[in-house]
């Protein structure tokens, strides 16, 4: 028993170091890290820092408390977001950020449906290129926030002629219900000075400049455009308000 409370002990002085609370205005967000995470990325080993974070109603500033509340939370049931750290990301001048939300499909299946998979690797590489940067992997956004289980069905509505936007309207969701607040706190967190967001999105550019966030600069992310999913980029431009490139098309040549 003596020798079980001792490895608890050490395992929790440990942890002591590496999880920090931001309060929030409904409880409190917990981050952990950062761990080294050597990443395949287009072949080649790159060392990532990796954070993950929680949020939490209950405020607890003793760490204990908060690790002994988790086995019987069932967190395996939910999805906790998170944040790829290159570079000297506190300190550097110049940051490049991309807010990228879970697209089970797209991120892991490879999916052809969508441009995530891309986006998701092309950010990654052009953060390392830039030298510095984040990418949070943001994973209550599935679907523009509409889950797993009510995509799957807004695609089938897709498969019989309705667009993006349509199809999670007659699902009883608007076009775009995602949340960047804790993402945010996070993001303040680690960095203070100007950032370059990476999206096409201005619903994205707003919630950070909303939130007080000095945006240096925007850098569009069009890419992997194909007969799987034109219609589904038009449809972000037409009807989600997605800025163009400087070409005025979603391709990349």
């Amino acid at each position: 028993m003596n020798e079980l409370k001792d490895a608890s002990a050490e395992a929790l002085s440990i942890l002591k170091e590496k999880i920090q609370m931001i309060n929030t205005n409904d409880g409190a967000i917990y981050l952990v890290g950062p761990i080294r995470l050597p990443v395949n990325l287009y072949g080649e080993t790159v060392i990532f820092q990796w954070y993950c974070w929680l949020n939490s109603k209950e405020e607890h500033e003793d760490i204990q408390q908060v690790i002994e509340s988790l086995s019987s939370a069932n967190l395996a049931e939910y999805q906790q977001s998170s944040v790829l750290v290159y570079g000297d990301f506190e300190n550097e001048e110049d940051a490049l950020i991309r807010m990228h939300s879970i697209c089970h499909t797209g991120d892991i299946f490879g999916s052809k449906r969508c441009d995530c998979g891309y986006q998701l690797k092309q950010s990654m590489q052009m953060i390392v290129d830039h030298g510095t940067g984040a990418l949070f992997y943001l994973a209550n956004h599935e679907g523009r926030g509409i889950g797993l289980f009510s995509k799957a069905m807004a695609y089938i509505l897709q498969e019989n002629g309705y667009d993006t936007v349509d199809a999670n309207e007659k699902l009883g969701f608007v076009d775009d219900s995602r949340d960047y607040s804790d993402a945010i706190e996070v993001l303040k967190t680690l960095r203070a000075k100007p950032v370059t967001l990476m999206t096409n999105n201005p619903k994205k550019l707003k919630a950070l400049e909303d939130a007080g966030l000095f945006v240096s600069g925007r850098t569009p992310l069009w890419g992997d455009v194909s007969e799987y999913n034109e219609g589904y980029l038009q449809t972000k431009i037409k009807r989600s308000g997605h800025m163009e490139n400087e070409k005025g098309t979603c391709t990349n040549d």
